[in-house]
């Protein structure tokens, strides 16, 4: 059976750290905490689990934060954590099983990521990452911000073990503030930062400024699932710029790289809707039920537009042009699947006011 090392940085974490380290305390065999600069209580709560607590004078480097938490891992495995992420109980349950099991010629394993979630608590953004690696391979951490595993992983394997993200709150500018930082510094920026700078411009409503970055990384070679993302963000700024043709423009170039995807395919609909079209829309609508998810899930997979979003907007735009039965077998569609939501609601009321009884 092989052993795990828990390895996280921490910085004022008091109000998710001790769910996070809960959560894992009985599947993992060393907890390390590196903090980098804490104020709260946050150390007062590690040390209930763990006395391998470390400092380390945060750089405004994620990567290099955490190269250093690995370091301090003896186990054959190293498993990363951020503090307001946990595993639930059937995840450790997988973990444990894992642990029985797995190869030890193994390199990297990578898990789900359940990063968002709805009103309903369902996952509502899923995507993989490189989660537990094999200590003696001494995989680097790159990139300063929105850092990632490094190194030649010959034998990766893909579990369903899943990672939930239980973010209580953040900084929404200390990720912008870096790169500027980093920019005036003269730092050489990689197209992977490239595109991350681009997403942080895009956070924060700078549309002009995220399409000219976004737009520089349309021709070059990179990996896929950030191609297409460029292409539903560069679709958002377009949208709010009022330019439609750009939005759907930008949008059909991704059926040159990829298979139809909800993610492209909704924007799609979205933009028609916006021009008064509603058949065109109704057809991308429509269109997502063929549509298939990625197996591989490595990219961004926004489950909302796979599954009950694209129905609320079939039951608007079936309204529009009168086809009312339609409309309402829409909107039970996505009643079935989000009863709470507030659009589905207000669509009931809208049925219920018009005295529309279901044929």
């Amino acid at each position: 059976m092989i052993t795990i090392s828990l390895c996280m940085i921490v910085k004022n974490e008091e109000d998710v750290i001790g769910n996070c380290l809960e959560s894992v305390k009985d599947v993992v065999d060393e907890i390390n905490i590196v903090d980098t600069g804490s104020t709260d209580k946050t150390l007062d709560i590690v040390r209930k689990y763990t006395d391998r607590i470390y400092h380390f004078k945060w750089i405004d480097d994620f990567a290099a934060a955490r190269n250093y938490s690995f370091e301090k891992a003896t186990k054959d495995y190293v498993l990363w954590l951020d503090a307001d992420d946990v595993l639930l109980k059937g995840d450790v349950e997988k973990l444990k099983k894992l642990k029985k099991t797995l190869n030890i010629d193994v390199d990297c394993v990578t898990f789900l990521y359940n990063y968002a979630q709805d009103s309903e608590g369902n996952p509502a953004l899923i995507f993989r990452r490189e989660r537990l690696v094999k200590r003696e391979r001494k995989f680097p951490w790159v990139g300063f911000i929105h850092e990632y595993i490094g190194g030649d992983k010959n034998y990766t394997i893909d579990e369903d073990i899943v990672v939930t993200h239980k973010r209580i709150h953040g900084d929404s500018d200390r990720n912008l503030n870096i790169y500027n930082k980093k920019l005036k510094e003269g730092a050489k920026f990689s197209n992977r930062d490239i595109y991350y700078y681009g997403k942080e411009l895009y956070y924060h409503g700078m549309h002009d400024e995220a399409i000219k970055t976004f737009n520089r990384l349309l021709s070059v070679p990179i990996w896929i699932e950030e191609k297409i993302d460029i292409i539903c963000k560069l679709s958002d700024c377009y949208g709010a710029k009022d330019n439609k043709e750009k939005s759907i423009n930008v949008l059909l170039s991704a059926f040159e790289i990829a298979p139809p995807r909800a993610e492209i395919i909704y924007r799609l609909g979205q933009n028609y809707e916006m021009l008064g079209r509603y058949y065109e829309a109704i057809y991308w609508y429509e269109s997502i039920q063929n549509a298939k998810v990625p197996d591989d899930r490595a990219g961004f997979i926004y489950q909302e537009l796979w599954s009950w979003k694209p129905y609320i907007q079939l039951c608007v735009c079936y309204n529009r042009i009168g086809d009312i039965d339609k409309a309402y077998m829409y909107h039970e569609k996505a009643k079935s699947l989000q009863p709470n939501n507030e659009c589905v609601i207000q669509n009931s009321k809208f049925f219920e006011s018009i005295g529309y009884t279901q044929k």
